[in-house]
């Protein structure tokens, strides 16, 4: 998501406006951790990380998967004006080809080619691959929903302070990544087993002295603009970015209940912009496109809910039933469903190559994020 700088910001139209909106963006993490310790209290940890693990599988068909599904609708709508038109400008057409063309291209080929050479190691190269990048997504996305979120208060960042804040998501992505030190062994995700790369011992320390040194300068910018501006109205924006960087990212594993449902957080962060954008954009262009905002919205979830269907269910549950070798995957360390583990992995790398042209200030179409555009007015209605 792009830093934003409006003409003329949108507040949050209430109090319960507001409170929905922090809930959404990430809030709602900070009262789960007193939840989840009150849980633990009355029921066995075991049983109650069966009922949470149990809640959250079903629920990622719901939540999980059309996050990254209506990823696909975002890219490649109006993609022929985007690919060969005036639709992006020169350089963001250009990260238009290279995330909706190379990208797919190169990632299909490396897991169609582990999968039918019964591959594990190049399948757990894209797993690890995929491993380093989410904690980029994850940053990132922190950051974004911060500027969106600030830019909507009409709150500005200096280049400096806009400095301190990506450097303390990358610090973070990092310290999340070296943490804790890997020496190298074999593990399994999504039934493939495969070798790990041993981390260099110096990397955790030397990770961790770039996250201390990156909050002291975001604290320093943001005291800085404290004492400029007077104050900082920035409590939504702020703990979007920290809950995002810290708690689900940096520390995502201190609480054995929250971690279940952080993908989750996760995901309703970003459905909830992809809803404000795609609201104001419809009713933008009400008069030329056909059904109203609410209309359009509905049918873009229900064909991302269709789409997580087809790419997280049928389509690996099809090719993992009908494509294996004759005698079945005799590669254990493949597992029984590599498919279903090469689609997974495609599916999310791809998500944040597509992400990375999505939510960038160049596209014409976040302009819709900041500043909200209200309903038409209905029958005897006067507009105001």
């Amino acid at each position: 998501m792009a830093a934003l700088l409006p003409d003329a910001p949108s507040a949050p139209r209430s109090w319960r406006h507001g409170l929905v909106e922090l809930a959404m963006v990430g809030g709602v993490t900070l009262l789960l951790y007193p939840l989840s310790w009150l849980v633990r209290q009355v029921v066995d940890l075991d049983a109650a990380e069966l009922a949470i693990g149990f809640t959250a599988f079903h629920a990622a068909h719901l939540v999980n998967d059309p996050h990254f599904a209506v990823t696909y609708f975002l890219f490649y709508e109006d993609g022929r004006r985007r690919a060969l038109g005036d639709a992006f400008p020169r350089s963001l057409r250009w990260r238009w080809w290279l995330a909706g063309v190379v990208t797919p291209l190169a990632l299909g080929a490396w897991a169609l080619g582990a999968v039918l050479t019964q591959s594990n190691q190049a399948l757990g190269a894209m797993v690890q691959l995929m491993f380093l990048l989410v904690g980029w997504h994850y940053g990132k996305q922190g950051f974004g929903v911060m500027s969106v979120l600030a830019a909507r208060r009409g709150v500005r960042f200096t280049p400096w302070e806009r400095r301190a804040l990506l450097a303390h998501c990358y610090a973070g992505w990092l310290y999340a990544w070296s943490s804790p030190h890997d020496p190298g062994g074999l593990r399994v995700h999504k039934g493939v087993f495969y070798d790990t790369l041993e981390h260099p011992t110096w990397l955790e320390p030397v990770a961790l002295a770039a996250l201390v040194a990156s909050c002291v300068a975001l604290l320093a910018a943001l005291w800085t603009k404290t004492r400029r501006e007077g104050r900082l109205p920035l409590t939504t924006p702020l703990v979007a970015f920290l809950v995002s960087l810290w708690a689900w990212l940096i520390y995502s594993s201190v609480d054995p209940l929250v971690r279940y449902v952080t993908p989750a957080l996760h995901a309703v962060q970003y459905l909830y912009f992809v809803r404000l954008l795609k609201t104001n954009e419809s009713r933008a262009r009400e008069a030329e496109l056909l059904g109203s905002a609410k209309t359009r919205v509905r049918a873009l979830a229900v064909g991302a809910l269709l789409l997580g269907v087809v790419l997280f269910d049928l389509l690996p549950e099809s090719l993992d039933a009908f494509a294996a070798p004759a005698g079945g995957w005799e590669n254990r360390l493949l597992g029984a469903t590599p498919w279903f583990a090469a689609l997974y992995v495609f599916v999310n790398l791809h998500h944040y190559a597509m992400d990375a042209v999505i939510w960038r200030r160049e596209n014409p179409a976040t302009r819709h994020l900041v500043v909200d555009v209200p309903p038409p007015a209905g029958p005897g209605e006067v507009e105001t």
